[in-house]
């Protein structure tokens, strides 16, 4: 499906995401919850297709933030904010209402919003427990974030006498009037085992972890949800499960280490066009910079395609193309908008279709030209690029963030 105002699109086989979906499953017990994370838009997916197709196979939803969560319940440029729980529902009905769990930092004067919508909020430190209960009017459920040895957001963990005055913290908080812990978590950095070949690092990691929940259940006298493992976990550790585990790169296909892994089925594709065919002489450059001199006559095209739609300017020189069923070299360097690539030996036409990666371009192989990962390549395509989605091999919608609607107040 090519809209007329497709100059670039990326293409998402739903049929894919629910097959990935369906691999968490298999690789966890039936016991297990599942939290499928679709921060970031999906991870660049197109959440608004997204989290509806995840939510019949999944318990929870994870965000990064309070304007993701609000997304997924259906606020937006088209939804009003609610101004109670009973609005909420109202406003909602048919969005996402599995709990969802907002990873990051919500500033605390949004406290009552958590509460309004149902969110749960991550807490990671007694200062901000504090905070967030001073603030607001009602009780809001809270995890508990464990730093076992991320080192971003967490209570810090990563040595064993750090374990007691940790769960002295989150005794206390859950002292205080108006949070209520329903669960505890921590987050592995290397259980793809990038920086730790043998596990042992993530081992320790679920040493501790395990620890300080069994501590911190006795203290609070309440069993909560416990939950640790990452796509990685998931993949490469499946006896630390506990009770939920959350996917988040595997359910678009990609492996977190970048390797191939046939049970996942990559549910992104980048497409563009010919937008004109030119002949260069030898002698002739290209691009900014002229770091291509061409060695003989050639026959190049451009696609509109470039760095602000997150083809990313580390390819210039180096990535390639797929048109009319051959591979065609990126030359000099890419531009914000635009690219030109070596069709000397293709024959092409102004409109042909071209792959930018998915199929015979994996994203992991951009990504490793590009010197990066899959993760990031997958969430920089940019927001004028139009989502078409896919199911059963037929288009059945599309979003176009330019054209959106919406209201702009000065």
């Amino acid at each position: 499906m090519k809209n007329f105002l497709a100059r670039t699109w990326a293409e998402i086989n739903l049929d894919n995401i629910i097959s990935n979906i369906n691999v968490v499953k298999s690789r966890t017990k039936d016991t297990t919850k599942i939290m499928s994370v679709v921060k970031a838009d999906a991870y660049g997916h197109g959440v608004k297709y997204i989290a509806p197709l995840l939510s019949d196979l999944s318990d929870w939803f994870a965000v990064s933030n309070i304007e993701e969560a609000l997304q997924l319940r259906g606020f937006g440029n088209n939804y009003p904010r609610a101004e109670s729980a009973e609005e909420a529902k109202i406003y909602s009905q048919g969005i996402i209402r599995k709990p969802v769990l907002i990873l990051g930092y919500t500033p605390q004067d949004m406290a009552e919003q958590i509460y309004i919508n149902g969110f749960t909020q991550t807490v990671f430190s007694l200062e901000y427990a504090e905070k967030l209960s001073k603030v607001c009017n009602n009780k809001i459920d809270i995890h508990i974030k464990i730093d076992t040895g991320m080192s971003r957001l967490g209570f810090m963990a990563h040595r064993e006498d750090e374990i007691l005055p940790l769960c002295e913290n989150i005794s206390e908080i859950n002292t205080l009037p108006n949070l209520n812990i329903t669960g505890i978590y921590t987050h592995f950095p290397s259980a793809d085992f990038d920086g730790d070949v043998d596990g042992i690092f993530t081992k320790k990691q679920y040493e501790l972890f395990s620890n300080i929940c069994n501590i911190t259940e006795q203290k609070i006298g309440k069993k909560i949800l416990k939950h640790c493992c990452n796509s990685a976990g998931v993949l490469n550790f499946p006896e630390f499960q506990m009770d939920m585990v959350r996917p988040g790169i595997m359910l678009y296909g990609l492996h977190p280490a970048g390797e191939i892994c046939e049970d996942l089925k990559p549910a992104m594709s980048l497409k563009s066009v010919v937008s004109m065919v030119k002949t260069i002489k030898k002698g002739d450059t290209v691009s900014y910079g002229r770091t291509f001199l061409a060695q003989r006559d050639m026959t190049v095209a451009t696609i509109p395609i470039g760095y602000a739609d997150g083809y990313v300017r580390a390819l210039s020189g180096k990535a390639k193309m797929l048109v009319n069923g051959k591979y065609a070299d990126v030359l000099g360097r890419v531009c914000m908008d635009q690219t030109v690539i070596d069709v000397s030996d293709i024959f092409v036409k102004q409109g042909d279709e071209v792959t930018v990666f998915g199929g015979g371009l994996s994203i992991d192989e951009i990504s490793r030209i590009a010197g990066t990962i899959n993760y990031e390549t997958v969430c920089l395509v940019g927001k004028r690029v139009p989502r078409i989605f896919y199911k059963s091999g037929a288009p059945v919608g599309e979003i176009n963030y330019i054209l959106e609607s919406g209201s702009v107040k000065y």
